[in-house]
């Protein structure tokens, strides 16, 4: 996390997240609304014109065209105010369908003629007795779920080769992946941020401590937070019917370039990002208060698609498939990459997902050594953090974690609370293991793949029917783990 965010509140960085998540949509609410204001003005001066032209006959009085463009420019203000009036009530109701029934309010009371609209007192009075209902859910019963990139094609992930068992143990079809959103939603599951579970405290000797967070809603809802690991896209998948990278479209939103099998390259939802937030624009009440997902990154093939790592603009110690696409792509250039790549996740950030280090070389934290531990670390923080803006959230690669069940304690945990890490997670079959002390915010996640579903389908009942959502593309049996 960037110094100067660290000096804010948590409840004002969610504030400041939120209005920017807010504008974005806004901005393209305005292009719609502008486009439809322009038809009705077109519409109302052509009716207007020929009711005047009718009263002109009658009367035999000529107006100019001044005065006719007068007469229809007297009802643009009043249909211009019901436009904007509408447009304010949309965006408190999607607020309030977020849970964030204060900003609701506040959108509402802040508006000039609120003291004389009842249909924006109304909607306060609804948005508060809603909020009155709400209960507080308590964190340390609070489930977190993560997938691996999704697969978009089985015929080319389960082709036979040497990937696919790896594919068919820790990946998640694109079907099955909407197949549990959807039931998961309709359990009444919402996404949240870890950061609602707990915020972090900087004194001004900048030492982190922990504040439990509340999250409350109403009844007959529960919450969860969501993750994907090694959204980097690596070269190895090149091929395999999964998403190459993420970019931000000509609309601004964000899309998947996906590499057919006919080698044509197309622009979609072909992975965990934009098809939750299709997802979440039909389905507000999906997000709390924004929220979205974690992005675990690794930094050894770049991040998001991009190939960002020093490597590629040093030639140095560069793996076989690494010096294969460079040599494929003569005209690579570093620096637009990252660039590339900064943009995307900032437009990522903008739209409430969040980042977290999955280590750079996707190492076993469990197994390393503490130096290991603190090589792999300054890469990450070097090559990946200024691209993302920076994290306190670090989710282990493989499952591991630097100690067990017990309190955090040691050398490596030292080190890596020195380098800003406040909440890490590890994997963890049981519905929900939260950890939360002063000074960290430690989760197990649960992975929805093709291991869980084939052997232990009885684990995800909570979450849905497994047997409803188990894409029959996938080769059986799933391999075994070991």
């Amino acid at each position: 996390m960037e110094q100067n965010e660290q000096l804010l509140s948590y409840d004002e960085r969610r504030r400041r997240a939120l209005v920017i998540q807010r504008e974005r949509r806004e901005a393209q609410v305005r292009r719609n609304l502008r486009i439809l204001t322009g038809v009705i003005i077109t519409v109302l001066t052509a009716v207007t014109a020929a009711g005047i032209h009718t009263i002109t006959k009658k009367t035999g009085v000529k107006q100019s065209g001044r005065q006719e463009a007068a007469a229809v420019h007297v009802q643009q203000p009043e249909k211009q105010q019901k436009v904007e009036s509408s447009d304010i009530l949309t965006k408190a109701d999607r607020l309030a369908a977020m849970y964030d029934y204060d900003a609701a309010i506040s959108l509402l009371q802040e508006q000039p003629d609120y003291s004389s609209d009842t249909e924006m007192q109304q909607r306060t009075a609804q948005y508060q007795s809603e909020k009155d209902s709400c209960v507080s859910w308590p964190i340390e019963e609070v489930t977190h779920v993560f997938y691996h990139t999704l697969i978009v094609d089985p015929a080319r992930a389960f082709d036979g080769d040497s990937k696919e068992g790896g594919y068919n143990q820790v990946m998640t079809t694109v079907d099955e992946f909407n197949k549990i959103t959807q039931a998961m939603y309709e359990k009444g599951f919402v996404m949240v941020s870890l950061k609602d579970m707990a915020s972090v405290n900087t004194d001004q000797a900048g030492n982190h401590t922990m504040q439990k967070g509340e999250i409350l809603l109403p009844p007959g809802k529960q919450p969860f937070v969501l993750s994907q690991d090694d959204v980097s896209y690596y070269h190895y998948m090149d091929g395999d019917g999964c998403a190459r990278k993420l970019i931000v479209d000509k609309n601004g939103d964000i899309k998947n370039e996906y590499v057919q099998a006919d080698g044509k390259v197309v622009v979609g939802d072909y992975d965990m990002v934009p098809l939750i937030d299709r997802f979440v624009e039909e389905h507000p009440d999906f997000s709390y208060r924004g929220a979205k997902g974690i992005l675990a990154l690794t930094g050894y093939n770049g991040v998001l698609g991009y190939y960002t790592d020093i490597a590629y603009q040093t030639r140095e110690e560069l793996d076989e498939n690494q010096i294969k696409y460079l040599d494929e792509n003569p005209d690579f250039d570093y620096d637009q990459q990252v660039a590339q790549a900064t943009e995307t996740a900032q437009a990522l950030r903008e739209d409430g997902w969040e980042f977290a280090s999955h280590t750079w070389g996707h190492i076993n934290v469990g197994q390393c050594t503490l130096e290991n531990l603190q090589t792999d670390t300054q890469k990450w923080l070097s090559y990946v953090s200024p691209i993302i803006g920076g994290t306190d959230i670090i989710i282990f690669a493989f499952g591991s974690d630097i100690c067990g069940a017990e309190d955090y304690y040691g050398d490596k945990f030292d080190y890596l609370k020195s380098q800003g890490f406040d909440y890490y997670c590890n994997v963890d079959s049981s519905q929900y293991w939260v950890q939360f002390r002063d000074n960290y915010l430690r989760m197990g996640r649960r992975n929805l793949d093709g291991y869980r579903m084939y052997y232990h389908p009885e684990l995800l009942a909570d979450l849905f029917d497994a047997s409803s959502v188990f894409d029959p593309a996938r080769p059986t049996p799933v391999p075994p783990m070991g």
